[in-house]
């Protein structure tokens, strides 16, 4: 489950690109003011962006530049009316990876989206698997062998995080900052308590669960050795 900030000052057009995006089962999260949307970036994690150029306060130009400057990676999407090449290039020159221009039809920013997130080597899988343990993101479905698990939303999304990061430990906040929404009042008590339901869900009864407690740290998923 992609987490994406989307900077757009239109809010007839966030709520739509929000209910689009949900309903394609990414997170949306969406900032109004370009300051906003460079603070957001500051303190949070987010599989891709997209950004409209002209925004109160700063432009899609302008946090881009900071953001790359600061040694942000995460795929950025511009939204532009303008049209003319050198504007659009200028926007690409900021950080942009990729621009849309306005009016666009929601299949083609899907399109756009995708191809973002296929980039990184971390994402470009449409199936992970660990030991037998099958996801498959694009459908939100997850196997234990040949039987579908009935997970919940967070559930998927945190199996979805750690299948992508195997051997990889992540604090309780860390998690947080990358499972839930940013305006979730979510706690540390929430990750263990979602750590602990999935658990039951993908282990095996009697054997070592595949999610480890990392001492002082926090939660890793480790592969079985074969």
């Amino acid at each position: 489950m992609a987490k994406v900030l989307i900077v757009e000052d239109d809010r007839q057009l966030s709520t739509l690109l929000v209910d689009s995006l949900t309903a394609q089962g990414y997170q949306p999260e969406t900032v109004y003011k370009g300051a906003e949307g460079l603070e957001r970036l500051r303190f949070y994690k987010y599989d891709v962006i997209i950004l409209d150029w002209e925004l109160p306060e700063m432009s899609g130009p302008e946090i881009a530049k900071q953001f790359r400057d600061g040694g942000g990676v995460t795929p950025i999407l511009m939204l532009t009316g303008k049209r003319e090449i050198e504007e659009k290039e200028q926007g690409l020159d900021a950080g942009a990876d990729d621009y849309l221009t306005k009016p666009f039809h929601l299949k083609e920013l899907a399109a756009r989206l995708r191809a973002l997130l296929r980039r990184p080597a971390a994402v470009n899988k449409t199936e992970l698997r660990v030991g037998d343990i099958t996801l498959r993101p694009g459908s939100a479905q997850a196997f234990k062998g040949d039987e579908e698990l009935k997970l919940q939303p967070r559930e998927l999304a945190l199996l979805e995080f750690f299948m992508r990061h195997p051997n990889q430990p992540f604090s309780a906040e860390a998690i947080l900052d990358r499972v839930w929404s940013s305006e979730s009042d979510a706690s540390s008590d929430q990750v263990r308590i979602q750590v602990m339901r999935l658990r039951k869900k993908i282990d095996d009864e009697g054997k070592e669960s595949l999610i480890k407690t990392a001492h002082r740290v926090g939660y890793m998923m480790v592969p079985p050795a074969e």
